[in-house]
């Protein structure tokens, strides 16, 4: 069983950056993959990005492509959103979660094991 706990969330204006973070704790035996999620208010969650298991494929939704980046700590099991040039369009509740995969070098959007809670990112002036 895999814990993922985000964090980093908050109010940025327009243009501004943050951070996202995704902690994994616990164990299991396959290898996963790691994606972050959206769900704006009153829309239905959607898929932002995500993370093979090895770290040496990365993939990113239309919307977000140029602006958001992920990446991974592996010494500390923590995964990360870099999010530049925000738009109000992006304010949502962000997910990371996490999908064991049969392949470590790939990663998608379907079959999620685990999830966090999410964080809130608020783009607005």
């Amino acid at each position: 069983q895999l814990l993922l706990v985000e964090s980093g969330g908050g109010l940025v204006q327009p243009g501004g950056s943050l951070r996202l973070s995704c902690s994994v704790s616990g164990f299991t035996s396959a290898a996963y993959a790691i994606d972050w999620f959206r769900q704006a208010p009153g829309k239905e969650r959607e898929a932002v990005s995500c993370i093979s298991s090895d770290g040496t494929y990365t993939n990113y939704r239309d919307p977000v492509k140029g602006r958001f980046t992920m990446s991974r700590d592996s010494a500390e099991n923590t995964f990360y959103l870099q999010m530049n040039s925000l738009k109000p369009e992006d304010t949502a509740v962000y997910y990371c979660a996490a999908s064991e995969v049969a392949s470590i070098s790939r990663c998608g959007y379907f079959g999620m094991d685990y999830w966090g809670k999410g964080t809130l990112v608020t783009v607005s002036s």
